[in-house]
């Protein structure tokens, strides 16, 4: 089993579901109320343990309610949380409305996330024994960018999710080896709508770039290769939230098992059809045996 470590956020998800989205002002009855665990790092760690990784989380969760579902959560999808802490406060939560036609917005309060400003003790020991670190950009930028320098110390392949999109701090990309935006986040980071053409500028900063496009697949570029488009899997979608995480853990595993890229990313798209065709994000991410399918 290939190790992965995800220094990440865990939320809580508050989900409503509706026709459609309100504009702004306007108010509209929705048929639906659940709460859902998720966070963009537990996502991806119950994402990357159920297509079959070693999984650690380092994070935090709130002395709450909340908190005590987020961590039975992980644990129950086979991640350790023995470094997952326990802030004062109320955990993370994140507001999301999905539409009929499976689109989501969402407004996150990072509260015991916000926390995390920095790695703990024993944080970087566990890194050091991964194959891989996935971050993402819902914990402060100190904390993210601690991991990345750790990863890269130690030879760890580094996986980053720069969502939600943000400028980042010098030096984080610089230690980052593979980047995982969609293409909405890839343009917000270099101001370039073209998704290939963002991704040419991206190498500039990391060797590696996978822009996941939803329906589209994804495309793979890296520095002196020639890009490379994978097709999704065609499904009817019921809700999108998670479908990136997911696509990112099941990647992550895929890779630490030396699948080629484009094989993984074949293996990932699967994952992510899956998540789609369900309610949720945590407890849509489909299981090892359901993806070989």
């Amino acid at each position: 089993m290939t190790a992965i470590v995800v220094l990440g956020s865990t939320n809580m998800d508050l989900v409503t579901y509706v026709a459609r989205a309100p504009k702004l002002g306007e108010t509209v009855t929705g048929r639906e109320f659940r709460t859902i665990p998720g966070g963009k790092g537990a996502n991806q760690a119950v994402a990357a343990a159920r297509a079959g990784g070693d999984v650690a989380m380092v994070g935090a969760v709130g002395a709450d309610e909340f908190g005590e579902q987020l961590r039975h959560t992980l644990v129950s999808s086979g991640v350790d949380t023995d470094l997952l802490r326990t802030a004062e406060g109320p955990s993370g939560t994140a507001h999301i409305v999905v539409d009929d036609e499976g689109g989501n917005s969402i407004v996150v309060i990072p509260a015991a996330n916000g926390t995390v400003t920095c790695l703990g003790p024993g944080d970087e020991t566990l890194i050091a024994a991964a194959d891989s670190l996935l971050l993402q950009l819902e914990l402060p930028l100190s904390a993210v960018l601690a991991g990345a320098e750790a990863g890269r110390r130690h030879g760890v392949r580094t996986v980053l999710t720069p969502a939600p999109a943000q400028p980042l701090p010098p030096g984080l990309l610089a230690a980052v080896d593979l980047l995982v935006p969609n293409e909405h986040e890839a343009a917000m980071l270099t101001g370039i709508a073209d998704p290939r053409a963002a991704a040419d500028a991206l190498l500039r900063q990391v060797p590696e770039v996978v822009i996941t496009l939803g329906a589209a697949g994804s495309l793979y570029a890296a520095r002196g290769a020639e890009p490379l488009n994978v097709p999704a899997p065609r499904v009817s979608a019921v809700d999108t939230t998670g479908a990136g995480d997911t696509f990112v853990g099941a990647l992550a595993v895929a890779l630490g098992e030396g699948r080629p890229m484009p094989e993984a990313m074949g293996w990932a798209s699967a994952a992510a059809a899956l998540c789609v065709q369900r309610p949720g994000a945590s407890t849509s991410m489909p299981y090892r045996t359901e993806i070989e399918v």
